[in-house]
């Protein structure tokens, strides 16, 4: 599958920051920081799932950068059921209808590798949207095999760790699949990103997409001091936010 994001990888195009988000508000605080594209989903804390319809209707209502869905129908391995594959199908489908620019997902088979039968299946009926396969990846048994696996799956980008707890660990890897890649497939670095981890995957100028979670964590907001919840700590949780300065530092980092 030839695209937009394919062709425009091969001319070496401004590097961009994809920044995930799980609400208007975040999405919206993201944009005015910098953010060239979002990755919109709910419960970041589980590693992202899919958002409600409402979140996106809104989010694409109102923001003028490019919003790619994530499409996760549970937390957990990313082994589907044929349910669960067919609301994955249904999911891609309404999403598309609500027009948003991008899809981002993936599924494994129980041996570790990339399902290609359903993969190919869910890139064919996203397009003519952008699709990302996620860091399903870094739970793949042989990275090589599976990079193969995803660009014959023909996905526009590939979102990766580097298969290590965050990116900056996992950049040698992320190194060697970018150069395997050849533009074939763009490889943007994921995971742990930050204005000082960023710098080890800027080195030798590989990567023209990164993706990163800028939160922080707000305990002001926590309590509503009625009731019951004076007594349940669920209620008591505090709220996470959009850093801003953090998407402003890593976009500096990006641009000296």
């Amino acid at each position: 599958m030839i695209s937009m994001d394919s062709k425009s990888a091969s001319r070496q195009p401004a590097m961009l920051l994809e920044i995930c988000t799980d609400s208007a508000d975040a999405a919206l605080a993201a944009e005015a920081a910098g953010a060239d594209r979002i990755e919109l989903c709910c419960a970041i804390e589980a590693g992202g799932l899919t958002p409600s319809y409402g979140c996106i209707k809104r989010v694409l209502e109102l923001l003028k950068i490019p919003v790619h869905i994530l499409i996760r129908p549970r937390s957990g391995n990313f082994c589907y059921s044929e349910n669960e594959f067919l609301q994955i199908l249904n999911d891609i489908e309404i999403i598309k209808a609500l027009g948003a620019q991008g899809i981002v997902s993936g599924v494994l088979n129980r041996y570790g590798n990339i399902d290609k039968r359903r993969t190919d299946l869910l890139v064919k009926l996203a397009e003519p949207l952008s699709f990302t396969f996620h860091r399903a990846f870094d739970l793949a048994k042989d990275p090589f095999q599976a990079l193969e696996d995803v660009i014959q799956c023909g996905a526009n980008r590939l979102l990766s760790s580097g298969q290590e707890v965050c990116a900056g660990e996992g950049a040698e890897l992320l190194h060697k699949l970018a150069l395997l890649a050849d533009n074939r497939i763009i490889i943007m670095p994921g995971a742990g990103i930050n204005s000082q981890s960023i710098d080890k995957l800027l080195a030798n100028k590989l990567f023209t997409e990164f993706h990163m979670t800028a939160r922080v964590f707000s305990a002001a907001d926590a309590k509503i001091p009625t009731g019951l919840s004076e007594r349940d700590p669920i209620a008591q949780e505090g709220l996470w936010h959009t850093d801003t300065q953090k998407i402003k530092s890593v976009k500096q980092r990006m641009n000296t």
